[in-house]
């Protein structure tokens, strides 16, 4: 009697065990079952994988509100057919994540009337993805119930409009999520239709090798949150390796605040290649800012000279201004220099770049850039910079859509700037496609239990995940004290109006496999005869 109890009682433990349950691969498409995103969303639990057919349109305004796991995240990947990824076109919000952990892949995401891919979870990945033609929005982050975001060898164009609605839009709940990370590598951004091509109110940034260029305002905007209290999370920015193309004569960057939310941040600007169209100062310091460190950068204009810092509206956490910088590559001339930069290196335009004229922004053979960067490069005193990418290991797309990820190795001493001659190599781990993303783990908790879904599937695992690299961690982040300067946005951009509302991730209770539900009641009762007999 006793084998026999214990025999049933394990039996019924395991039925109760959510680990039971299979991942099921659903087929998206026009000779489908499921003709549209909208019939699969509702039935996805943990390791669940979307496959939906390319050369194809569907109904936007997907939501997706059953959360996967770290472990076993939710992936909605596009099947190319015919070389076309599958479109995702129209709704007020295109696609949005609104519970956690889900990997996007190989999308057309197009024509939301507000926002085209809206973040409202944490553990989100886009990746090989494009997002175009948004009236408003192309991506944007809920500023609540939002945590960790990547954004990976995508596209993002023709997107915004007027003054308050950008390209990309990202924001964390501080609350919820305190160590969360907007992290954006290998993409290219480009040709917006007004406001800023990336702004950010995340509780930390990293942007590493992108091309990002054609703003209407700023080309990378970083600053507070409007939401959050502040001084609960000190946002810091981590800008590594990028390609920045000013088309206008405006700002290049803005750190700090809008007059809307501060940061009270530590922001660091090591190996970019800046380009300026002459007027306004590559980096526009504005509101709560603790420091602005940049190394082994190179800064040009196409006309004019390059104005380099304008901190006239900063409002600095000690009271004084904490810039410093080195080996960087400026034209003779430059304006607007702070003092006390080390091993500058000035000089003319000429042979900088392959061709700068055409866009292509890699060293020319014989440039200055060459072999002249810093390897030790030394932060403000007291003020380290938390979890920096200390190397650039990647090099951005050339001013095109990325369709791979290019790793970028050191030939010799460092090159300044985002590309080094010669050191095009193979991405580094955690950069091609099937890898987790590169992000920290996030604090608070998941956004639910496994979802209903299908019975029986292929137990195709899902690529993507939320575990941690060398490079993303949050160690030494720290709450500002610094109170909000309240500056008015005197360069053309008023105060913009976040998104503050929004649903409520749904919390549903645990739903077991019918197949193997039935399996063990089978077993059970074979016990049971088997023992009568």
């Amino acid at each position: 009697m006793t084998r026999h109890r214990t025999f049933v009682a394990t039996a019924i433990f395991v039925m109760s065990s959510p680990a039971v349950a299979s991942a099921t691969t659903y087929q998206v498409g026009p000779a489908r079952a499921h003709k549209q995103l909208m019939t699969v969303a509702p039935l996805l639990k943990p390791g669940d994988r979307v496959e939906v057919d390319g050369g194809a349109t569907y109904q936007g305004g997907v939501v997706f509100d059953k959360a996967g796991t770290p472990a076993s995240p939710i992936t909605i990947v596009g099947i190319a057919v015919g070389g076309k990824r599958p479109v995702v076109s129209g709704g007020t919000n295109t696609v949005e994540a609104r519970a956690n952990h889900y990997v996007f892949e190989n999308l057309d995401i197009t024509a939301g009337s507000f926002r085209c891919f809206f973040v409202h979870a944490d553990g989100i990945t886009l990746r090989d993805s494009v997002v175009h033609d948004c009236a408003q929005h192309g991506i944007l982050g809920a500023d609540t119930d939002a945590g960790s975001f990547l954004l990976e060898r995508s596209e993002v164009h023709h997107c915004g409009s007027g003054t308050q609605n950008h390209q990309i839009y990202m924001s964390s709940d501080e609350v919820v999520y305190p160590a969360a990370v907007f992290r954006m590598q290998s993409s290219y951004v480009h040709d917006g239709n007004g406001g800023n091509n990336v702004k950010s109110r995340a509780g930390r940034n990293e942007l590493y090798g992108n091309w990002i260029e054609g703003a209407l305002y700023h080309e990378v905007e970083l600053i507070g949150s409007e939401t959050s209290p502040e001084g609960a999370v000190r946002e810091d920015s981590d800008v590594v390796g990028n390609v920045l193309v000013k088309k206008n004569a405006f700002f290049v960057t803005r750190f700090g605040g809008d007059g809307t939310g501060q940061t009270n941040g530590r922001y660091r600007f090591v190996n970019n290649t800046v380009v300026t169209n002459g007027g306004s100062a590559v980096f526009r310091l504005m509101d709560g800012i603790e420091s602005l460190e940049f190394h082994n950068n190179a800064f040009v204009a196409k006309s004019g000279n390059v104005a380099l810092v304008d901190e006239s509206s900063a409002a600095w956490v000690g009271g004084t201004s904490v810039v410093v910088g080195s080996h960087n590559w400026l034209q003779t001339g430059a304006t607007k220099v702070p003092a006390g930069l080390a091993n500058t290196v000035m000089g003319s335009n000429g042979n900088l770049f392959a061709s700068l004229a055409n866009g292509d922004l890699r060293p020319a053979s014989g440039s200055p850039l060459v072999d002249v960067g810093g390897a030790s490069l030394a932060g403000p005193s007291g003020k380290p910079f938390p979890g920096p990418l200390a190397v650039p290991n990647l090099h951005p797309p050339l001013g095109a859509p990325p369709a791979t990820t290019t790793g970028r190795t050191l030939v010799g001493v460092i090159d300044i700037g985002a590309y080094e001659l010669g050191g095009a190599a193979p991405a580094p781990p955690g950069t091609t496609p099937g890898t987790p993303p590169p992000l920290p783990p996030t604090s608070g908790s998941d956004a639910g239990a496994p979802g209903t879904g299908e019975s029986a599937g292929s137990g195709a695992a899902a690529s993507g995940g939320s575990t941690g690299a060398a490079g993303a961690t949050e160690s030494g982040k720290s709450g500002g004290t610094q109170n909000r300067a309240g500056a008015n946005d005197v360069g053309g951009v008023p105060p913009l109006a976040d998104d503050v509302g929004g649903c409520a991730i749904t919390r549903r209770a645990p739903t077991r496999d019918a197949g193997a539900l039935v399996l063990l009641v089978l077993a059970i009762t074979a016990a049971v005869t088997r023992r009568r007999r």
